[in-house]
């Protein structure tokens, strides 16, 4: 799982839950949990099936389908064709689910009702179902693969943003000069060596994320985007080097969690949920300035 949380949807009636807005309260819950949803809705088991892979983090379909039997699509989805081992809801609106223990990580639900509180059912089972995969997900040692993997995309986007500024400036010599001022004066270790490099690329690489931020700072217009981008230092690049030396820990209640001792932060349920959104701030920003400097 990454700061994307996909669903693939199988129903032949998968209008209905449009339309009852079923499908927009799972994307506003998915928000509210940091990530960015991405529903995927097909009402066909062919369609289904060419797009189905192992990148959603759930799977949900009915199991009365006009064009497929319930039984087949979860046996096709776990088949050595597909081998998805995706979690699973697998619902139905009459009492007729069988064998249904025999198959790993899938859920079952049994409205035993065609009304419509079938779909909010679905709903109630759908959102406890996403909660436990993002607690699966939270088992902390994951949440910190994911910050390290998220921000050093990050890293990449900043370079390009650099790059792109640079290229807009009428003086590009005047910034790097800068650049390399700023960066002496903090890193005397590299001095003898950065004087020496006339290469835009490898100067942008190695000054590192706090100074492409400074650069890239010092360089915008006093905007919406600059505003936000001055939190970028103590949002992404301060939370990313304390996770990385966080240690895990735990509580009397059981409960495992990354604690960073110098400064006492404690990468709880809460925190990460405050991560996961302000990365997905930036990642928005970003894109928006590389459009604006295309």
């Amino acid at each position: 799982m990454k700061l994307e949380y996909k669903i693939l949807w199988l129903d032949d009636q998968i209008k209905d839950f449009i339309e009852d807005e079923i499908i927009q309260e799972i994307e506003e819950f998915l928000s509210k949990k940091g990530f960015k949803p991405e529903i995927i809705t097909t009402s066909k088991s062919d369609d289904f099936f060419e797009k189905l892979d192992n990148s959603y983090d759930l799977i949900l379909t009915d199991y009365h389908l006009n064009d497929m039997n319930g039984d087949d699509v979860i046996k096709r989805i776990r088949s050595q064709d597909y081998s998805v081992m995706t979690e699973i809801l697998f619902y139905t609106a009459k009492a007729d689910l069988k064998d249904t223990e025999k198959i790993s990580r899938v859920s079952f639900l049994e409205t035993n009702t065609l009304l419509g509180d079938h779909r909010d059912e679905v709903l109630r089972a759908t959102l406890n179902l996403v909660d436990l995969t993002i607690k699966k997900f939270q088992t902390i040692v994951a949440m910190r693969g994911m910050i390290m993997h998220e921000t050093s995309s990050l890293d990449v986007e900043m370079e390009n943003v650099l790059q792109l500024l640079l290229s807009k400036s009428p003086t590009p010599d005047e910034i790097i000069s800068t650049i390399k001022e700023k960066y002496k004066r903090s890193n005397d270790e590299f001095n003898k060596n950065i004087d020496n490099l006339e290469d835009i690329d490898t100067i942008i690489r190695i000054i590192g994320a706090s100074h492409r931020w400074r650069a890239i700072v010092r360089n915008l217009t006093d905007d919406e985007i600059k505003s936000i981008m001055v939190n970028y230092e103590k949002e992404i690049i301060m939370i990313r080097n304390n996770f990385a030396h966080a240690v895990l820990e735990e509580d009397e209640t059981g409960r495992t969690f990354f604690r960073h001792k110098a400064d006492g932060i404690d990468f709880n349920e809460a925190f990460c949920i405050k991560i996961r959104e302000d990365i997905l701030k930036h990642k928005q920003n970003l894109d928006s300035l590389i459009s604006r400097l295309q």
